[in-house]
């Protein structure tokens, strides 16, 4: 089984290869490629010293997927976070992308978030089961939400809730 391990600042590199091959294929994230290695790496350093909700997959010491939540910085919204993930192409389909997304909205519930939102492309049918089947529920669907290569598409903004009673 593949580890999920919070992220650390040897695995920027990997990170970056990995954020890259998934933003090329212009269908899961909203950017087309992956920024220079050292701003990466300077995410990453950051991401380690305020232990932020950011987990890997690794398989070999490789990272194969992602997933991170990172917290509004705004007072009124600052229990608000934002889900990100991928998964490399080879690796979907095994569980990964749930176990990323589970460690996250654990550790997400630890920090005080209790609200995790994301935004989905339509057409990105199993993110979105995967996500329902997590317990996110559809809250609109933005209209020319993303754009590539000329071409529009719609995307769905979902949301989870945890429980503050």
């Amino acid at each position: 089984m593949v580890p999920i391990v919070p992220i650390a600042e040897d695995m920027a590199e990997s990170f970056r290869a990995c954020l890259d091959t998934v933003a090329r294929e212009k269908k899961y994230l909203a950017q087309v490629e992956a920024l220079p290695l050292e701003r990466v790496r300077a995410f990453v350093q950051e991401s380690v010293a305020t232990d932020a909700v950011q987990f890997v997959a690794l398989e070999a010491g490789r990272v194969v997927g992602w997933a991170d939540i990172f917290p509004a910085w705004a007072h009124a919204i600052a229990h608000c976070g934002f889900l990100g993930m991928g998964v490399l192409p080879g690796y979907r389909g095994r569980g990964i992308g749930k176990r990323l997304l589970q460690a996250c909205i654990a550790k997400a519930w630890s920090k005080g978030i209790t609200r995790v939102e994301l935004e989905a492309r339509i057409d990105n049918e199993r993110a979105i089961r995967l996500y329902e089947s997590a317990g996110f529920v559809h809250e609109a669907v933005k209209v020319h939400a993303m754009r590539f290569d000329g071409v529009y598409y719609d995307a769905v903004q979902m949301r989870l809730l945890r429980s503050v009673a």
